[in-house]
């Protein structure tokens, strides 16, 4: 256990919750964060790393290189937020309505900070660590964006590693899992198109609304009728919006998906049945439609032997007890999965302990863990780089 670490780490929680506050008071959509991604690139400046701004959008990439090594480490971390009200009393709250940090980006971002200050103090190093902020984890396009920008081969790096607090798991703890860890999502909108009329005069219309109703049944079957329980697979219709007034039968319906798979083929075969029975669900009721598919999802797989390694760093780090190698995958998503088709590396979670699950408008991160999430990243540095 690296008591003085720990401890020295620690001296910065206080500046932690400075800037976790700073970021969490104000959030930005995915893709959008222009503060969020001008704060973080004048802290690392004033801390002597080099700065590439603009990956991919607003991403970040800051580098400092120490030594004569020759290896090179990536830490990423990500930094959007959620379209969701936040319903918290913090001192920190939102000030931006319906727009709140409420899966701790904010804090992912605060620990690499964290971790950025500490390793340009004491350069305990010998080598190159990149440190890279990535926009629109939540949409799945900030990963893409900015590997098609070049990422890896404007900033090579021998691995990559990220990193994701998660409530339900021991607070404080890190957990691991290697090969398939987080499923491939794919975040669809169909949009039906009916005739709009009177309520009073339904006969004149072609209502996309009882069409969507229909759909969001019959989407149902999918997994419980065509995909074996054996595989894991996930259908979910979480908006359905037609139509503002009980008198009239809207013009057009619009649903939005979120279909999560762990397996290539049953994924492609989803995704295919989603397209049929959106087909014959909108010709039944005499409806035109249009399916927009967002970015394309993978499965989030971690490398063997990175992830042992990673895990026996935090073990040497933090203790026997405070490492789980066991983590049950998720069917939660993560754009960090493109990375990982780039590079070797590993992606952890942290427990946040007993509270609300991330996205839900109570969560909140549990700020005793930005020193230890630093105290990780530093770890990886300084054993990597020796």
């Amino acid at each position: 256990m690296k008591k003085e670490l720990i401890a020295s780490v620690a001296s910065l929680q206080h500046n932690m919750e400075q800037w976790m506050g700073e970021l969490h008071e104000h959030p930005e959509l995915s893709m959008k964060e222009h503060f969020t991604s001008k704060y973080i690139v004048a802290k690392v400046k004033e801390w002597g790393y080099d700065v590439a701004e603009g990956i991919g959008g607003t991403g970040i990439v800051a580098s400092m290189t120490v030594g004569n090594g020759e290896k090179s480490i990536g830490l990423r971390a990500d930094f959007d937020a959620l379209p969701i009200a936040e319903d918290n009393n913090l001192c920190y709250k939102s000030k931006q309505e319906g727009l709140s940090h409420l899966c701790g980006h904010d804090a992912h971002s605060t620990m690499l900070l964290g971790a950025a200050k500490y390793l340009s103090e004491h350069k305990n190093f010998n080598g190159t660590v990149r440190l890279i902020f990535q926009p629109g984890e939540e949409t799945m396009q900030g990963g893409p964006a900015m590997i098609k920008d070049g990422l890896f081969e404007r900033f090579p790096v021998d691995a990559v590693y990220g990193m994701h607090n998660m409530p339900g798991l021991a607070l404080g703890k890190f957990f691991f899992c290697e090969n398939e860890t987080m499923a491939a999502v794919d975040n669809w909108e169909i949009e039906l198109t009916g005739k709009g009329s009177h309520g009073s005069m339904p006969e004149l219309s072609i209502d996309p609304l009882v069409c969507g109703a229909s759909l969001v049944m019959a989407l149902q079957t999918i997994v419980s009728r065509n995909v074996s329980p054996w595989k894991n697979t996930v259908v979910n219709v979480g908006a359905f919006q037609a139509g503002v007034a009980g008198n009239a039968v809207p013009q057009k319906a619009i649903l939005r998906l979120s279909i999560r798979n762990m397996d290539s083929e049953v994924r492609t075969f989803v995704l295919d049945k989603i397209r049929s029975i959106t087909k014959a669900q909108a010709e039944s009721f005499a409806c035109e439609y249009e399916i927009r598919e967002g970015v394309a999802g993978t499965v989030l797989i971690n490398t063997p032997e990175n992830t042992k390694w990673a895990a026996s760093v935090a073990r040497q780090t933090f203790g026997e007890d405070q490492v789980d190698e066991h983590l049950h995958p998720y069917m939660g998503s993560e754009d960090f999965a493109f990375m990982l088709k780039e590079k070797v590396g590993n992606y952890c979670m942290i427990g946040n302990g007993d509270t609300m699950m991330v996205h839900h408008p109570k969560y909140v991160f549990n700020q005793q863990l930005l020193s230890r999430g630093a105290t990780y990243w530093v770890s990886l540095v300084e054993e990597y780089l020796k």
